[in-house]
């Protein structure tokens, strides 16, 4: 396995990228800028060929400091340093289609078809670090106006979807956004359970048929 010293200039990974760009380089040499450098017993392109192939046996999501740490000449450092590229590439890329909740009016989309149900619906949606839903979870079903919430059926959906934060939401049939005795006790409950746990509670949301929203967060009861 030829050493990048070895290589001609104009063929080393970094030089190819200024000269052609990132599309015209093998998976093997864009791992092997991320990675860096190697050493003289780990030359750092068959280091780039061991971490290849681990991705191509691996799911994305898989693949783990422990993982990566196994394979000679990578140490914990860098295997978080390439993690950490891996995943801010899949949260601008990958993941791009999944919306991103900056307001409570990006969410609002996403709760439209429970707006005019006649019962309340609870739902939980997780979110990942960057703030892009993960799902949209319907966590339970209430009565015309009092959903009997327990916070282990929310949190239980956060854990599975290794959430890093969480929206509660729930429609009023009866139109009002007035937040019940209820609805405050929950957010409460939801909050203390969520700091305990670290998984953030962003928000709750009241929404009603008309598109109308309250927000407690943006209440300043959060």
């Amino acid at each position: 396995m030829k050493q990048i010293k070895d290589l001609y200039e104009k063929d080393k990974p970094r030089e190819k990228l200024i000269l052609k760009g990132a599309p015209a380089l093998s998976n093997r040499e864009l791992i092997a800028i991320i990675f860096g450098s190697g050493g003289k017993d780990h030359p750092l392109m068959s280091i780039s060929k061991e971490i290849e192939t681990l991705l191509e046996d691996e799911k994305l999501e898989a693949l783990d400091i422990r993982k990566l740490s196994a394979i000679s000449g990578v140490g914990t450092s860098k295997a978080c340093q390439i993690l950490a590229a891996f995943e801010l590439a899949k949260r601008f890329y990958v993941e791009s289609e999944k919306p991103l909740i900056r307001t409570p009016e990006d969410l609002l989309p996403l709760l439209k078809d429970y707006a005019d149900k006649k019962q309340e619906h609870f739902l939980t949606i997780t979110l990942d670090g960057s703030k892009r839903v993960i799902d949209v979870h319907l966590t339970f079903i209430g009565t015309l106006n009092y959903a009997p919430l327990h916070p282990r059926e929310v949190f239980a959906v956060a854990c599975t979807d290794r959430a890093a934060s969480i929206i509660a939401a729930h429609n009023h049939p009866s139109g009002s956004l007035t937040p019940s005795n209820e609805d405050k006790l929950v957010t409460k409950q939801l909050r203390e359970i969520g700091n305990l746990m670290g998984i953030e509670l962003l928000d709750h949301i009241i929404f009603t048929k008309g598109n109308g929203y309250y927000s407690f967060a943006a209440n300043g009861i959060l």
